[in-house]
């Protein structure tokens, strides 16, 4: 049946029936979201952190992405299933919160800021590191300061020149991969590195099932983004079931590419078992397998498009998903009312947008001064995401299962149930830093929610199930 309010062209139910306005301007295709998703997790996401995840899985990097990429597709496919019964702005904040309860919802969108707010720092110091690698001359943090203004002032103009810029950065980093990807084939087949071998998906002599999961930690931080395309849910000019597929999508394109490029990689490490042994301190371990396999040409193509890719492209893009998380959580009553300000002009959240460049540029400058700055976020970001992620799986069989009574027991029940076990996993095997700043953060969410609730901004403006919630449910079911 089609509806009067929400997306017209579709016939899809909008945001009216939860008792919001729609305000922010439909305008994005399957595709927009789709290359959005690719650009958001970076097809060379790998290039960065190869040599930690090649060390800490004991050489089966492949092994470690394979691991990490089938916990996010169990995680896509509760975010598909959230997103078509409730088609609105928000991520797991709006997914838990009205799936399970509104404190959980809370607690959910805390945590994933960690991941959202944060990520965009940690985007902006790497691609400043790795400039200031390439032209020494000028410090990290005049990099990272460039970063900051451009994507910022690409935001604020509003989504579809985001979408416009993505389609093009996308078409350089593709390009980029194609390019190690032919010369690493044809060096391994010349010989170079140590040969053509299976070893980086299996090697009996380094295997064990904590090392790999504690790899897949690691290897998670490239999956992270997909799930930024459900913060697009009202700027989305599709059906709520597109929103989901471009999530899956998404996910399986840039996994296969991760899996085949540190394949490849891992055949052109020149001392496997010493990168192992000492790790790849100065971050350049893919950078020099590039160079084993196309001189130093190579070595510069890689740093560089990896800075770009970072600072610019995936960071414009994550700043415009938290700047969406943000908007919601105000809007809910969240956070304060100002962060909920739509730019009348450009239909973005105006000064969520802002508030994020502050942000990352303040954390971006003060984690310059630290010589682990950049491990220590990273290892904050995975936490907050994957703990995000175990109650979004959690929501999808209470929603579901217990509440609507759905009987489709694979997407329902199997599906979320494997990706809540796995992430426990990964979680349990990740780095004990990362294990207790998340737990303390995670502390600071319940105290804050608490606050929330006795001062009775735990309510909806609207009911958590209205009536106008049952029709969408039943047609997910």
């Amino acid at each position: 049946m089609t509806t009067t309010t929400g997306n017209l062209e579709t016939g899809d139910s909008g945001v009216e029936q939860f008792g919001y306005k729609q305000e922010l301007k439909r305008t994005l295709k399957f595709s927009d979201l789709m290359i959005y998703g690719l650009i958001f997790m970076v097809p060379i996401a790998p290039f960065a952190i190869f040599g930690g995840v090649f060390q800490s899985s004991g050489g089966m990097a492949p092994l470690a992405y394979i691991v990490a990429l089938l916990a996010m597709m169990c995680s896509a496919n509760s975010y598909s299933q959230m997103a078509q019964a409730f088609p609105m702005s928000g991520s797991v904040f709006t997914y838990a919160g009205r799936g399970i309860a509104r404190p959980v919802g809370f607690i959910a969108g805390w945590m994933i800021l960690l991941d959202y707010i944060l990520i965009p720092a940690l985007l902006y110091l790497a691609a400043g590191i790795a400039m200031n690698g390439i032209i020494p001359e000028l410090p990290v943090w005049m990099w990272l300061v460039a970063f900051v203004v451009l994507n910022t002032v690409i935001n604020y103009l509003g989504i579809q020149l985001t979408a416009l810029v993505n389609k093009y950065m996308l078409a350089l980093e593709l390009l980029v991969l194609a390019i190690f990807l032919v010369v690493g084939i044809v060096a391994v087949a010349q010989g170079k590195g140590h040969g053509f071998s299976f070893d980086a998906f299996f090697n009996p002599g380094t295997f064990s099932l904590p090392l790999l999961f504690g790899a897949a930690s690691i290897a998670t931080l490239s999956f992270l983004g997909f799930d930024g395309i459900s913060t697009l849910a009202e700027e989305n000019k599709g059906t709520s079931k597109s929103l989901g597929r471009s999530m899956i999508a998404a996910l399986l394109i840039v996994g296969v590419l991760f899996i085949v490029q540190t394949w490849v990689a891992s055949m052109l490490v020149s001392d496997p078992a010493a990168l192992i042994k000492n790790g790849d301190p100065t971050g350049v371990a893919f950078y020099q397998a590039a160079e084993n396999a196309g001189g130093h040409f190579m070595f510069i193509l890689t740093a560089a498009s990896t800075a770009i890719a970072w600072g610019f492209a995936n960071a414009l893009v994550a700043q415009a998903a938290t700047s969406r998380l943000l908007y919601a959580m105000a809007r809910d009553r969240q956070l304060p009312k100002f962060l909920g300000k739509v730019s009348a002009k450009h239909s973005v959240p105006v000064n969520a947008t802002f508030l994020v460049a502050a942000i990352s540029l303040a954390l971006g400058v003060y984690l310059t001064l630290l010589p682990d700055g950049l491990i220590a976020i990273s290892a904050l970001v995975n936490f907050g995401a994957l703990t995000a992620f175990l109650l979004l799986n959690v929501a999808v069989v209470w929603w579901f299962i217990v509440k609507q009574k759905s009987r489709r027991w694979f997407v329902h029940l199997v599906v979320p149930t494997l990706g809540f076990l796995v992430l426990v996993f990964v979680l349990y095997n990740a780095r004990a830093s990362a294990q207790i700043l998340g737990v303390v953060w995670l502390v600071v969410g319940i105290v804050v929610a608490i606050v929330l609730y006795k001062t009775g901004r735990m309510k909806n403006p609207v009911s958590l199930v209205s009536a106008a919630e049952e029709p969408v449910a039943k047609k997910a079911k």
